[in-house]
């Protein structure tokens, strides 16, 4: 059989597997409205496939808040719009609490973890998160005292450049790493150690990849192409990369390990594996202990860094601003060492802070959501198992709740009088039962790292060079790589 016939062959297939996947959909009257797709195709030639939220939003406007559209041989449901969002993942949280299945991901972590599984295993997994994190220092003055050391060895390295140019991505990823590896592991890595360098690069290429044009289309068409060289191959090579140091990480600590003396998240793990009850075996294995480090890991390093980082290009951009959170911290904290008791006299800085997160916008689409039952939703049908995608970009930038929705406007979380108002709309971390488990240590994070940054340094850009706000190409919205010069103030 020659090459042309195959490709003939898999075209019919494919074309098949289509309208048998899609006639669910077309049998019911009450599905979503879209665009019409293509055979094969559907939408994809009119999405913009690199931001696909972008296009998402010139369609509400045709389409309404509640939409669908068909990516490759996936049929989606697209929500905009706070009311929407919060009518779907409040009120009806249960029926959209899924994960649909996505190929890049299922292929190695399968229903393991916390992010992407579903069922009782996600329900296990995200109670042991939740309760172990806290046990480990989340919001408490334990995790609060890791910080400000982690945030003073970020102002060394900082002050180690002298004023002159520099990339701060890496040891911004390093300092966020530290804090989540140190409940993780009790570790900490130097910002120069060859391990957590590979770490984060394997991280940051992998969020970079998932959100390209190639791996979208990976994920309409796995089997096809699965044949091909590509962008997934390097996610599979990554991830089992990282799966492998995980695993040789966990197998000492097994032998180490006392149950009597728990000193980390693994270890409480691996103790929850020896208790001999029924979810011993079935929730508290290996394969789950592998994917949750790597969840926590990636998510508690990535999306923190890339807010700290938009924080400081911010400051750069509107030096004015930068200088009237100087003045404040000079104000309330001096030469004092930052921390969390100070953020309610400093209405102007938290301001800042949450203007940085809404404008950075950092997760557009949101993790996308599935229903794990039929659901009649404002009217709609949606079957078991469709795809939604919960539109965080259309709640960030909603002018009905916020004033200047394009532009990095701190008076967003600012009331008449100088107070810190707070905004229902303001959801970076999204809303429900599958927000991000981590919110209150990111929070800590950003406010530490960001006022002991701004109290030692002056930010400006490499002399002569252009600030482009525009994000890069990746999963996450993180800015371009950018150099910065951060002069000392004292």
């Amino acid at each position: 059989m020659d090459l042309i016939t195959i490709l003939i062959s898999v075209v019919v297939v494919l074309f098949l597997a289509n309208a048998f996947k899609n006639q669910k959909y077309g049998n019911y009257k009450n599905f979503p409205p879209g665009p019409t797709p293509l055979p094969i195709l559907g939408n994809v030639l009119m999405l913009d496939m690199s931001k696909p939220h972008k296009t998402f939003m010139e369609l509400s406007k045709t389409y309404g808040s509640v939409f669908s559209v068909q990516i490759g041989m996936t049929k989606a449901v697209v929500l905009c719009g706070y009311e929407t969002v919060k009518d779907a993942l409040i009120n009806h949280g249960d029926a959209f609490s899924d994960r649909p299945h996505t190929p890049v991901i299922a292929k190695l972590i399968k229903n393991n973890g916390v992010v992407f599984s579903n069922g009782e295993n996600w329900k296990v997994m995200r109670r042991f998160s939740l309760s172990t994190l806290r046990d480990y220092g989340m919001g408490k003055k334990t995790i609060e005292n890791k910080i400000i050391e982690e945030a003073e060895c970020l102002v060394q390295k900082f002050k180690s450049y002298e004023g002159k140019p520099f990339d701060n991505l890496t040891c911004i990823n390093a300092a966020a790493a530290n804090i989540i590896v140190s409940i993780l592991l009790s570790n900490r890595f130097d910002y120069e150690d060859p391990t957590i360098l590979r770490l984060i690069g394997l991280i940051n290429e992998n969020v970079r990849l998932v959100g390209s044009p190639w791996i979208r289309m990976y994920n309409s068409f796995p089997t096809l192409m699965d044949w091909l060289p590509g962008a997934h191959k390097t996610i599979f090579g990554n991830i089992r990369e990282f799966q492998k140091f995980i695993r040789a990480t966990f197998t000492k600590q097994r032998k180490e390990l006392d149950v009597n003396d728990q000193r980390n998240l693994v270890d409480a793990f691996l103790t929850k594996q020896q208790e001999g009850k029924p979810e011993s075996t079935e929730y508290y294995h290996d394969e789950n202990l592998t994917a949750l480090v790597v969840n926590l890991f990636a998510a508690g390093m990535e999306t923190t860094s890339t807010t700290l980082r938009w924080g400081l290009l911010l400051m750069i951009k509107y030096p004015e601003i930068q200088q009237k959170v100087h003045n404040e911290i000079d104000r309330v904290i001096g030469s004092a060492q930052s921390q969390m008791q100070h953020r309610k006299q400093m209405p102007y800085t938290d301001a800042v802070i949450h203007e940085i997160q809404r404008y950075g916008d950092i997760v557009p689409a949101n993790v996308p959501h599935a229903t794990s039952e039929n659901v009649t939703f404002r009217g709609y049908f949606l079957p078991k198992g469709t795809m939604v995608i919960p539109l965080l970009h259309s709640i960030l930038r909603d002018k009905t709740y916020f004033e200047k929705p394009e532009e990095f406007y701190p008076e967003h979380f600012l009331d008449s009088k100088g107070n810190f108002k707070k905004s229902e709309a303001f959801v970076p971390f999204s809303i429900g039962k599958r927000s991000c488990a981590g919110e209150t240590l990111a929070k800590m994070e950003l406010f530490m790292f960001f006022t002991t940054l701004l109290q030692n340094f002056t930010f400006q850009s490499k002399p002569g060079a252009e600030l482009d706000l525009t994000p890069a190409l990746g999963a996450t919205n993180s800015p371009k790589p950018f150099e910065i010069c951060a002069i000392s103030r004292r």
